[in-house]
Protein backbone atom coordinates (compact mmCIF):
# COMPACT_ATOMS: atom_id res chain seq x y z
CA UNK A 1 0.00 0.00 0.00
CA UNK A 2 1.57 3.56 -1.19
CA UNK A 3 1.48 5.99 1.38
CA UNK A 4 1.35 9.32 0.23
CA UNK A 5 1.95 12.66 1.91
CA UNK A 6 -1.68 14.66 2.15
CA UNK A 7 0.29 18.06 0.65
CA UNK A 8 1.77 16.17 -2.52
CA UNK A 9 -2.07 16.00 -4.21
CA UNK A 10 -2.03 19.96 -4.01
CA UNK A 11 1.12 19.80 -6.19
CA UNK A 12 -0.11 17.85 -8.87
CA UNK A 13 0.41 15.27 -10.47
CA UNK A 14 1.33 14.30 -14.66
CA UNK A 15 -0.89 12.27 -16.72
CA UNK A 16 0.81 9.00 -15.88
CA UNK A 17 0.39 9.13 -12.52
CA UNK A 18 4.00 10.33 -11.54
CA UNK A 19 3.87 13.53 -9.13
CA UNK A 20 5.80 16.29 -9.61
CA UNK A 21 7.07 19.37 -7.56
CA UNK A 22 4.66 22.19 -7.59
CA UNK A 23 7.83 23.99 -8.45
CA UNK A 24 10.83 22.77 -10.71
CA UNK A 25 13.87 22.83 -9.32
CA UNK A 26 16.08 25.44 -11.25
CA UNK A 27 19.60 23.93 -11.53
CA UNK A 28 20.89 27.09 -13.36
CA UNK A 29 20.16 28.87 -10.33
CA UNK A 30 23.77 27.05 -8.87
CA UNK A 31 26.67 28.21 -8.68
CA UNK A 32 29.63 26.35 -9.77
CA UNK A 33 31.56 25.11 -6.02
CA UNK A 34 33.98 27.88 -5.06
CA UNK A 35 35.97 26.72 -2.11
CA UNK A 36 36.83 29.92 -0.41
CA UNK A 37 40.82 30.90 1.20
CA UNK A 38 41.13 29.47 4.86
CA UNK A 39 43.68 29.62 6.86
CA UNK A 40 42.96 26.88 9.42
CA UNK A 41 44.11 27.91 13.00
CA UNK A 42 40.83 26.39 15.05
CA UNK A 43 40.23 22.92 16.75
CA UNK A 44 40.06 21.24 13.37
CA UNK A 45 39.69 20.29 10.44
CA UNK A 46 43.47 21.71 10.09
CA UNK A 47 45.03 22.02 6.83
CA UNK A 48 45.41 19.40 4.74
CA UNK A 49 48.78 18.41 2.49
CA UNK A 50 48.39 19.37 -0.94
CA UNK A 51 49.90 16.14 -1.75
CA UNK A 52 46.60 14.42 -0.02
CA UNK A 53 44.17 16.37 -2.03
CA UNK A 54 45.92 15.74 -5.39
CA UNK A 55 45.91 11.65 -3.95
CA UNK A 56 42.37 11.85 -3.57
CA UNK A 57 41.37 13.71 -6.94
CA UNK A 58 42.49 10.54 -8.75
CA UNK A 59 40.78 7.96 -10.25
CA UNK A 60 38.53 5.38 -8.01
CA UNK A 61 39.47 1.81 -7.33
CA UNK A 62 37.49 -0.66 -6.18
CA UNK A 63 37.41 -1.60 -2.38
CA UNK A 64 39.20 -5.26 -3.69
CA UNK A 65 41.32 -4.32 -6.67
CA UNK A 66 45.13 -5.88 -6.01
CA UNK A 67 46.14 -2.20 -5.84
CA UNK A 68 43.30 -0.98 -3.74
CA UNK A 69 44.77 -3.60 -1.34
CA UNK A 70 47.95 -2.63 -1.76
CA UNK A 71 47.35 0.59 -0.52
CA UNK A 72 45.44 -0.62 2.29
CA UNK A 73 48.52 -2.26 3.47
CA UNK A 74 50.62 0.50 2.90
CA UNK A 75 48.39 2.79 5.23
CA UNK A 76 48.35 -0.06 7.85
CA UNK A 77 51.80 -0.41 8.11
CA UNK A 78 52.05 3.50 8.56
CA UNK A 79 49.23 3.63 10.84
CA UNK A 80 51.44 1.43 12.98
CA UNK A 81 54.23 3.09 13.16
CA UNK A 82 52.12 6.56 14.13
CA UNK A 83 50.66 4.40 16.58
CA UNK A 84 53.92 2.72 17.85
CA UNK A 85 51.87 -0.28 17.97
CA UNK A 86 52.24 -3.64 16.30
CA UNK A 87 48.54 -4.41 16.97
CA UNK A 88 47.48 -6.53 13.92
CA UNK A 89 43.96 -4.74 13.93
CA UNK A 90 45.22 -1.34 12.89
CA UNK A 91 43.19 0.67 10.23
CA UNK A 92 40.76 3.36 9.46
CA UNK A 93 36.88 3.65 10.88
CA UNK A 94 35.28 4.83 7.73
CA UNK A 95 33.60 8.00 9.66
CA UNK A 96 35.21 10.66 11.54
CA UNK A 97 36.42 10.87 15.04
CA UNK A 98 32.91 9.60 16.45
CA UNK A 99 32.49 6.86 14.31
CA UNK A 100 36.08 5.58 15.60
CA UNK A 101 34.99 6.64 19.38
CA UNK A 102 31.49 4.85 18.59
CA UNK A 103 33.74 1.51 17.48
CA UNK A 104 35.92 1.65 20.26
CA UNK A 105 33.21 1.57 22.94
CA UNK A 106 30.26 -0.60 21.45
CA UNK A 107 32.69 -3.61 20.71
CA UNK A 108 33.73 -3.42 23.90
CA UNK A 109 30.97 -3.18 25.64
CA UNK A 110 27.73 -5.39 26.30
CA UNK A 111 24.26 -4.73 28.35
CA UNK A 112 25.10 -4.21 32.23
CA UNK A 113 29.13 -4.49 31.80
CA UNK A 114 30.80 -1.79 34.71
CA UNK A 115 32.05 0.88 33.01
CA UNK A 116 34.47 4.08 34.14
CA UNK A 117 34.19 6.67 31.77
CA UNK A 118 36.22 10.26 33.10
CA UNK A 119 34.84 13.13 31.74
CA UNK A 120 36.59 16.81 31.82
CA UNK A 121 35.48 18.09 28.67
CA UNK A 122 32.97 18.20 25.55
CA UNK A 123 34.43 14.63 24.13
CA UNK A 124 34.72 13.01 27.27
CA UNK A 125 31.07 13.83 27.76
CA UNK A 126 30.51 12.59 24.46
CA UNK A 127 32.03 8.78 25.55
CA UNK A 128 29.93 9.42 28.59
CA UNK A 129 26.26 9.35 26.38
CA UNK A 130 27.67 6.58 24.39
CA UNK A 131 28.65 3.92 26.75
CA UNK A 132 24.76 5.26 28.37
CA UNK A 133 22.81 4.16 25.21
CA UNK A 134 24.83 0.56 25.30
CA UNK A 135 23.44 -0.12 28.25
CA UNK A 136 26.22 -0.21 30.41
CA UNK A 137 26.41 -0.22 34.22
CA UNK A 138 28.21 3.04 34.64
CA UNK A 139 30.61 4.87 36.95
CA UNK A 140 31.05 8.28 36.07
CA UNK A 141 34.17 10.53 37.06
CA UNK A 142 33.93 13.54 36.61
CA UNK A 143 36.61 16.86 37.04
CA UNK A 144 36.56 20.84 35.96
CA UNK A 145 36.77 21.16 32.70
CA UNK A 146 40.75 22.06 31.62
CA UNK A 147 42.27 20.03 34.44
CA UNK A 148 43.25 16.65 34.09
CA UNK A 149 42.76 13.11 36.45
CA UNK A 150 45.16 12.13 39.03
CA UNK A 151 45.89 8.45 39.17
CA UNK A 152 44.33 8.05 42.27
CA UNK A 153 41.35 9.09 42.00
CA UNK A 154 41.19 6.62 39.34
CA UNK A 155 42.36 3.91 41.63
CA UNK A 156 40.06 4.83 43.89
CA UNK A 157 36.97 5.24 41.79
CA UNK A 158 38.01 1.36 40.30
CA UNK A 159 38.10 -0.13 44.10
CA UNK A 160 34.60 0.90 44.50
CA UNK A 161 33.32 -0.94 41.56
CA UNK A 162 32.13 -4.51 41.17
CA UNK A 163 34.49 -6.44 37.77
CA UNK A 164 35.08 -3.13 35.80
CA UNK A 165 35.67 -3.97 32.34
CA UNK A 166 36.34 -0.63 30.89
CA UNK A 167 37.68 2.60 31.48
CA UNK A 168 37.07 5.14 28.77
CA UNK A 169 39.25 8.26 28.96
CA UNK A 170 40.42 11.18 26.36
CA UNK A 171 44.23 11.81 26.16
CA UNK A 172 44.06 14.95 24.14
CA UNK A 173 40.77 16.88 24.99
CA UNK A 174 39.87 19.29 22.07
CA UNK A 175 37.45 21.27 23.82
CA UNK A 176 39.87 22.02 26.59
CA UNK A 177 43.45 21.80 25.42
CA UNK A 178 44.25 19.42 28.30
CA UNK A 179 46.94 16.10 27.64
CA UNK A 180 45.78 13.63 29.90
CA UNK A 181 48.86 11.19 31.40
CA UNK A 182 47.89 7.85 30.21
CA UNK A 183 50.62 5.44 31.40
CA UNK A 184 49.89 4.87 35.02
CA UNK A 185 46.04 5.32 34.57
CA UNK A 186 46.39 2.01 32.29
CA UNK A 187 48.69 -0.01 34.52
CA UNK A 188 46.09 0.43 37.42
CA UNK A 189 42.79 -0.10 34.87
CA UNK A 190 44.84 -3.42 34.28
CA UNK A 191 45.17 -4.47 37.88
CA UNK A 192 41.38 -4.17 38.06
CA UNK A 193 40.76 -6.12 34.89
CA UNK A 194 39.57 -3.76 32.95
CA UNK A 195 40.61 -2.35 29.19
CA UNK A 196 41.68 1.15 28.43
CA UNK A 197 39.96 2.97 25.55
CA UNK A 198 41.59 6.51 24.75
CA UNK A 199 40.95 9.15 22.54
CA UNK A 200 43.52 10.40 20.42
CA UNK A 201 41.74 12.41 17.69
CA UNK A 202 43.92 15.12 18.60
CA UNK A 203 47.42 14.12 19.91
CA UNK A 204 48.05 11.40 17.39
CA UNK A 205 51.12 12.80 15.10
CA UNK A 206 51.26 15.92 17.53
CA UNK A 207 53.00 14.22 20.38
CA UNK A 208 54.07 11.31 22.07
CA UNK A 209 51.77 8.51 21.82
CA UNK A 210 52.70 5.20 22.50
CA UNK A 211 49.99 2.37 22.38
CA UNK A 212 52.61 -0.41 22.86
CA UNK A 213 54.91 0.80 25.76
CA UNK A 214 51.47 1.77 27.66
CA UNK A 215 50.02 -1.00 26.93
CA UNK A 216 47.21 0.67 25.64
CA UNK A 217 44.41 -1.45 24.75
CA UNK A 218 42.17 0.52 21.90
CA UNK A 219 43.03 4.08 20.70
CA UNK A 220 41.19 5.75 17.74
CA UNK A 221 42.17 9.37 15.77
CA UNK A 222 41.25 11.60 13.42
CA UNK A 223 43.20 12.34 10.07
CA UNK A 224 41.77 15.88 10.20
CA UNK A 225 44.34 17.59 13.43
CA UNK A 226 47.96 16.55 13.39
CA UNK A 227 47.79 14.16 10.39
CA UNK A 228 46.98 16.25 7.96
CA UNK A 229 44.27 14.55 5.70
CA UNK A 230 40.99 15.45 5.49
CA UNK A 231 38.23 14.58 7.53
CA UNK A 232 35.98 11.28 6.81
CA UNK A 233 38.61 8.04 8.42
CA UNK A 234 39.42 7.41 12.05
CA UNK A 235 42.48 5.59 12.76
CA UNK A 236 42.03 2.84 15.52
CA UNK A 237 43.59 0.20 16.94
CA UNK A 238 42.74 -2.77 18.79
CA UNK A 239 45.23 -5.05 20.96
CA UNK A 240 44.68 -8.57 20.99
CA UNK A 241 43.40 -8.18 24.59
CA UNK A 242 40.61 -6.15 23.39
CA UNK A 243 40.42 -8.69 20.36
CA UNK A 244 39.73 -11.40 22.66
CA UNK A 245 37.21 -9.79 24.39
CA UNK A 246 35.27 -9.46 21.14
CA UNK A 247 35.25 -12.18 20.23
CA UNK A 248 34.32 -14.07 23.14
CA UNK A 249 31.10 -11.62 23.53
CA UNK A 250 28.01 -13.28 25.17
CA UNK A 251 25.98 -11.07 22.18
CA UNK A 252 26.71 -9.52 19.05
CA UNK A 253 28.23 -6.41 18.86
CA UNK A 254 25.00 -3.72 18.64
CA UNK A 255 26.81 -2.32 15.31
CA UNK A 256 26.68 -4.38 12.38
CA UNK A 257 28.84 -1.57 10.36
CA UNK A 258 31.25 -1.44 12.89
CA UNK A 259 31.64 -4.65 14.24
CA UNK A 260 35.49 -5.55 14.60
CA UNK A 261 35.06 -9.24 14.17
CA UNK A 262 33.75 -8.61 10.99
CA UNK A 263 35.67 -5.39 9.96
CA UNK A 264 39.33 -7.43 11.31
CA UNK A 265 38.52 -9.61 8.16
CA UNK A 266 38.87 -6.84 5.76
CA UNK A 267 41.56 -4.66 7.78
CA UNK A 268 43.32 -7.14 9.72
CA UNK A 269 44.59 -9.54 6.41
CA UNK A 270 46.61 -12.93 8.10
CA UNK A 271 48.48 -13.06 4.54
CA UNK A 272 46.66 -16.55 4.27
CA UNK A 273 42.99 -16.20 3.29
CA UNK A 274 43.23 -12.48 1.70
CA UNK A 275 40.57 -10.14 2.55
CA UNK A 276 36.93 -10.41 2.75
CA UNK A 277 34.36 -7.46 1.50
CA UNK A 278 32.80 -5.62 4.32
CA UNK A 279 32.06 -2.26 3.21
CA UNK A 280 32.62 -0.62 0.55
CA UNK A 281 35.82 1.58 1.63
CA UNK A 282 35.81 5.08 0.67
CA UNK A 283 38.98 4.87 -1.27
CA UNK A 284 40.25 8.11 -2.61
CA UNK A 285 39.72 9.05 0.77
CA UNK A 286 42.56 6.45 1.60
CA UNK A 287 44.73 7.95 -1.00
CA UNK A 288 44.73 11.08 1.01
CA UNK A 289 45.44 9.33 3.96
CA UNK A 290 48.19 7.10 2.51
CA UNK A 291 50.10 10.70 1.16
CA UNK A 292 49.35 12.09 4.66
CA UNK A 293 50.89 9.62 6.64
CA UNK A 294 53.95 9.28 4.18
CA UNK A 295 54.49 12.58 4.89
CA UNK A 296 53.97 12.41 8.48
CA UNK A 297 56.81 9.41 8.57
CA UNK A 298 59.39 10.90 6.05
CA UNK A 299 59.22 14.38 9.06
CA UNK A 300 59.70 11.72 11.36
CA UNK A 301 57.71 11.75 14.62
CA UNK A 302 59.86 12.66 16.76
CA UNK A 303 60.76 15.82 14.38
CA UNK A 304 56.76 16.64 14.28
CA UNK A 305 56.30 16.00 18.14
CA UNK A 306 59.29 18.94 18.33
CA UNK A 307 57.79 20.87 15.60
CA UNK A 308 53.99 21.31 17.39
CA UNK A 309 55.84 22.10 20.65
CA UNK A 310 58.08 24.64 18.93
CA UNK A 311 54.89 26.93 17.21
CA UNK A 312 53.24 26.27 20.67
CA UNK A 313 55.36 27.87 22.60
CA UNK A 314 55.52 30.63 20.41
CA UNK A 315 51.87 31.11 20.00
CA UNK A 316 51.35 30.97 23.17
CA UNK A 317 54.28 33.51 23.88
CA UNK A 318 52.75 35.81 21.72
CA UNK A 319 49.30 35.34 22.94
CA UNK A 320 50.65 35.73 26.64
CA UNK A 321 52.12 39.04 25.06
CA UNK A 322 48.70 40.33 24.45
CA UNK A 323 47.22 39.00 28.31
CA UNK A 324 45.65 36.42 27.03
CA UNK A 325 45.50 33.36 29.86
CA UNK A 326 45.76 29.90 29.13
CA UNK A 327 43.15 27.84 29.86
CA UNK A 328 44.18 24.54 30.66
CA UNK A 329 45.99 23.16 33.84
CA UNK A 330 49.45 24.04 34.09
CA UNK A 331 51.89 21.34 32.83
CA UNK A 332 49.34 19.20 31.08
CA UNK A 333 48.37 21.58 27.94
CA UNK A 334 48.48 20.58 24.96
CA UNK A 335 50.82 21.29 22.00
CA UNK A 336 48.37 21.05 18.88
CA UNK A 337 45.24 22.77 20.91
CA UNK A 338 45.97 25.59 22.54
CA UNK A 339 43.00 27.31 24.71
CA UNK A 340 43.13 30.77 26.35
CA UNK A 341 40.59 32.38 27.58
CA UNK A 342 38.70 35.17 25.86
CA UNK A 343 39.35 38.37 27.95
CA UNK A 344 36.77 40.31 29.76
CA UNK A 345 34.88 42.66 27.59
CA UNK A 346 36.23 41.39 24.70
CA UNK A 347 33.20 39.77 22.15
CA UNK A 348 34.27 35.99 21.27
CA UNK A 349 32.19 35.67 18.43
CA UNK A 350 33.45 39.05 16.87
CA UNK A 351 36.73 38.64 17.38
CA UNK A 352 36.30 35.45 14.93
CA UNK A 353 33.96 36.65 12.83
CA UNK A 354 36.58 38.82 12.38
CA UNK A 355 39.62 36.66 11.58
CA UNK A 356 37.14 35.01 9.26
CA UNK A 357 35.65 37.75 7.47
CA UNK A 358 38.80 40.30 6.96
CA UNK A 359 41.95 37.60 7.02
CA UNK A 360 40.31 34.24 5.99
CA UNK A 361 41.71 32.94 9.86
CA UNK A 362 39.61 30.30 11.41
CA UNK A 363 39.76 29.68 15.04
CA UNK A 364 37.62 28.00 17.35
CA UNK A 365 35.06 29.21 20.33
CA UNK A 366 34.11 27.45 23.62
CA UNK A 367 32.20 24.65 23.88
CA UNK A 368 29.19 23.42 26.40
CA UNK A 369 29.42 25.77 29.47
CA UNK A 370 32.52 27.11 28.45
CA UNK A 371 31.22 28.34 25.38
CA UNK A 372 32.26 32.44 24.44
CA UNK A 373 34.49 31.98 27.50
CA UNK A 374 37.62 30.46 25.40
CA UNK A 375 39.35 30.90 21.91
CA UNK A 376 40.93 27.25 20.87
CA UNK A 377 43.65 28.17 18.25
CA UNK A 378 45.15 24.82 16.65
CA UNK A 379 49.07 24.42 15.63
CA UNK A 380 48.41 21.09 14.22
CA UNK A 381 49.94 19.06 11.47
CA UNK A 382 50.41 20.93 7.63
CA UNK A 383 48.85 24.12 9.60
CA UNK A 384 51.16 24.61 12.08
CA UNK A 385 53.83 26.98 10.82
CA UNK A 386 56.26 29.76 11.89
CA UNK A 387 54.37 31.59 8.93
CA UNK A 388 50.87 30.83 10.34
CA UNK A 389 51.48 31.44 13.62
CA UNK A 390 53.13 35.26 12.85
CA UNK A 391 50.18 35.55 10.56
CA UNK A 392 47.21 35.34 13.53
CA UNK A 393 49.37 37.09 15.60
CA UNK A 394 49.38 40.28 13.61
CA UNK A 395 45.82 39.72 13.12
CA UNK A 396 44.54 39.58 16.77
CA UNK A 397 46.91 42.78 17.30
CA UNK A 398 44.97 44.55 14.70
CA UNK A 399 40.97 43.51 15.65
CA UNK A 400 41.97 43.56 19.72
CA UNK A 401 43.21 46.83 19.55
CA UNK A 402 40.57 48.25 16.90
CA UNK A 403 37.87 46.53 19.51
CA UNK A 404 39.21 48.76 21.98
CA UNK A 405 41.76 46.26 23.83
CA UNK A 406 44.82 47.87 24.61
CA UNK A 407 47.28 46.36 22.30
CA UNK A 408 51.06 47.44 22.02
CA UNK A 409 51.37 46.56 18.74
CA UNK A 410 54.13 44.56 17.25
CA UNK A 411 54.39 42.88 21.29
CA UNK A 412 52.56 39.31 20.28
CA UNK A 413 54.62 39.14 17.15
CA UNK A 414 58.02 39.65 19.11
CA UNK A 415 57.43 37.68 21.27
CA UNK A 416 56.85 34.68 19.29
CA UNK A 417 59.84 35.52 16.85
CA UNK A 418 62.23 35.47 20.39
CA UNK A 419 61.19 31.86 20.68
CA UNK A 420 61.82 31.18 17.67
CA UNK A 421 65.58 32.34 17.28
CA UNK A 422 66.37 31.30 21.07
CA UNK A 423 65.43 28.16 18.84
CA UNK A 424 67.59 28.57 16.00
CA UNK A 425 70.42 29.72 18.46
CA UNK A 426 70.08 26.47 20.86
CA UNK A 427 70.27 24.31 17.60
CA UNK A 428 73.10 26.31 15.45
CA UNK A 429 72.42 27.01 12.27
CA UNK A 430 74.09 24.69 10.60
CA UNK A 431 71.67 21.77 12.54
CA UNK A 432 68.83 23.77 12.29
CA UNK A 433 68.35 22.66 8.45
CA UNK A 434 67.31 19.25 10.00
CA UNK A 435 65.77 20.83 13.13
CA UNK A 436 62.08 21.07 13.69
CA UNK A 437 62.34 24.45 13.28
CA UNK A 438 62.22 24.35 9.49
CA UNK A 439 60.40 21.08 9.91
CA UNK A 440 58.17 22.67 6.93
CA UNK A 441 61.09 23.02 4.20
CA UNK A 442 62.03 19.23 4.92
CA UNK A 443 58.71 17.64 4.22
CA UNK A 444 58.26 19.08 0.14
CA UNK A 445 58.15 21.44 -2.08
CA UNK A 446 54.76 21.72 -2.09
CA UNK A 447 54.13 22.18 1.29
CA UNK A 448 56.50 25.08 1.11
CA UNK A 449 54.14 26.54 -1.10
CA UNK A 450 51.23 27.59 0.60
CA UNK A 451 50.00 29.20 4.45
CA UNK A 452 47.80 26.71 5.77
CA UNK A 453 45.82 25.26 2.72
CA UNK A 454 45.03 27.89 0.07
CA UNK A 455 46.21 30.72 0.30
CA UNK A 456 49.59 31.43 -1.64
CA UNK A 457 52.63 32.60 0.03
CA UNK A 458 51.81 36.02 -2.10
CA UNK A 459 48.55 36.69 -0.21
CA UNK A 460 50.65 37.55 3.29
CA UNK A 461 53.71 39.93 3.54
CA UNK A 462 56.37 38.50 5.41
CA UNK A 463 53.52 36.58 7.31
CA UNK A 464 51.98 39.67 9.05
CA UNK A 465 48.20 39.99 8.32
CA UNK A 466 46.25 42.13 6.46
CA UNK A 467 42.76 42.70 5.32
CA UNK A 468 41.20 42.67 1.95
Amino acid sequence: MAIQNSQSSAAGSASNGVAHPASPFDIEAVPALQIPERVLMGAGPSASYPEALRAMSANTLGHLDPAFVDIMNNVGAMLRSVFRTRNRLTGAVSGTGTAGMEAALCNLIEPDDHVLVCVAGYFSDRMQQMVERMGASMTVLERPWGTVFPPEEIEAALAKMSRPKLVAIVHAETSTGALQPLQEIIQIAHRHGALVVADAVTSLAGCPLLVDEWELDVCFSGTQKCIGAPPGLSPITFNERAMDVIRNRKKRVQSWYLDMSLVETYWGDSGAGGRAYHHTAPSNALFGLHEALRLTLLEGLENRWARHELHSRALMAGLGALRLEPFAQEGHRLWQLNAVRVPQGVDDLEVRSQLLRKYHIEISGGLGPIKGQVWRIGTMGYSASHTNVRLLLSALEDILSDLGYAVEKGSATDAAEAIYRAHESEQGRSASAASPNVADAALSGAVQEGVGETIGSESVAQGVAHKD
